[in-house]
């Protein structure tokens, strides 16, 4: 009978402490998701920076950040979405979404994607006089074995680029997993691109650009070893500089700014 007891009891202590160990593991997680979601947005934000070659270590991301402009654009159509919510807005929940998502053509779907959120948040960065200096697109395709996220800043012009960042991804350490490295990114600086005709042509070739070529402004260095990678990159933008990605409203953007249109050589949005 004793021994009986003696079970019951081990039993209840068990289920107690299970009990105790749940709702300290959940007031953890509630506790903690909040520094979490801040510590996120800071890593945005840090980003979104790093591919506008203006984060140094030490700044204040929070008030750098302040002085950009936010825009919701709706891919499909090129347009501005107005009174939209872009602090709590997440494209990739959306992605997901039926009647919030775009289902993609093959056919045009250079990066992979399948289906991509209809409305995505873009960044104009304005210098003292309130003029465009440059603007930062979110982009993101597949890769070797992930979808690589990042971000790529066009001058003023809307044609060279200013900067590129992947934080992102689960490419191979030392091949694919390149794509962070600081000193590959910084090649993609002063790349063009588009050619004069208006087609999109930035690529990631097989080995080193030939300086000397009329294309190397249009290439970058590819990955040693890590070919699916740089393939899956030069797909990324291609697709987000492209029609069925920004490409309708960096159009409108440069009839704004009274910039020649540019073309792509893939189709348009599917869905």
């Amino acid at each position: 009978m004793a021994s009986h007891d003696s079970v019951k009891k081990t039993l209840l202590v068990a289920f107690l402490l299970c009990v105790i160990f749940s709702v300290v593991v959940s007031a953890a997680a509630v506790a903690l998701s909040k520094p979490q979601a801040i510590n996120k947005e800071l890593d945005r934000q840090k980003n979104i920076l790093v591919a506008a070659d203006l984060y140094k270590p030490g700044i204040d991301i929070n008030k750098t950040f302040e002085t950009i402009e936010t825009r919701a654009i709706n891919i499909k159509t090129g347009e501005v979405v107005s009174d939209f919510n872009v602090k709590t807005y997440d494209d990739r929940k959306a992605a997901k979404s039926p009647g919030k998502n775009i289902e993609l053509d093959p056919k045009v779907d250079t990066g992979d994607i399948k289906r991509v959120a209809s409305v995505y948040v873009i960044y104009l960065i304005k210098n003292t006089a309130g003029e465009l200096d440059q603007i930062v697109l979110p982009i993101f395709g597949k890769g070797l074995w992930s979808t690589m996220y990042g971000f790529i800043s066009l001058d003023k012009d809307l044609k060279t680029v200013r900067g590129i960042t992947f934080y992102e991804h689960g490419e191979t350490p030392g091949l694919g997993g390149e794509i962070e490295n600081p000193r590959w990114q910084k090649i993609w600086q002063g790349k063009k691109a588009f050619a004069e005709n208006g087609e999109m042509q930035l690529r990631v070739i097989k080995g080193e650009v030939n300086n000397e070529s009329a294309n190397a402004k249009h290439q970058i260095d590819g990955l040693a070893g890590a070919t699916i990678t740089s393939r899956g990159v030069s797909g990324t933008i291609e697709f987000w500089l492209g029609e069925q990605g920004f490409g309708k409203y960096l159009n409108t953007l440069r009839s704004e700014l009274g910039l020649k249109a540019e073309t792509s050589t893939k189709g348009e949005n599917n869905g």
